[in-house]
């Protein structure tokens, strides 16, 4: 059960990160012509989306420990 939880908190965990990366690239290449707003909402998402990314890790490092007791 556990080594399942693992690998699901994985899979967002990847879901993430290509969420970000690609929040990333369309700032990149959007900046010059994008409003205001939007670019504000994308660097607002990138980091939000980023601390996610390092507390899932965290969790994942945790569970990851706790199977290692077992």
């Amino acid at each position: 059960m556990l080594k399942e939880k693992i690998a699901y908190l994985k899979l967002w965990l990847g879901i993430m990160v290509v969420t970000d990366i690609s929040l990333v690239g369309w700032l990149l290449g959007n900046y010059a012509v994008a409003n205001r707003a939007l670019i504000v909402g994308d660097m607002a998402a990138v980091l939000i989306i980023s601390f996610g990314i390092y507390v899932l890790h965290k969790r994942i490092e945790k569970e990851i420990e706790s199977l290692k007791e077992l």
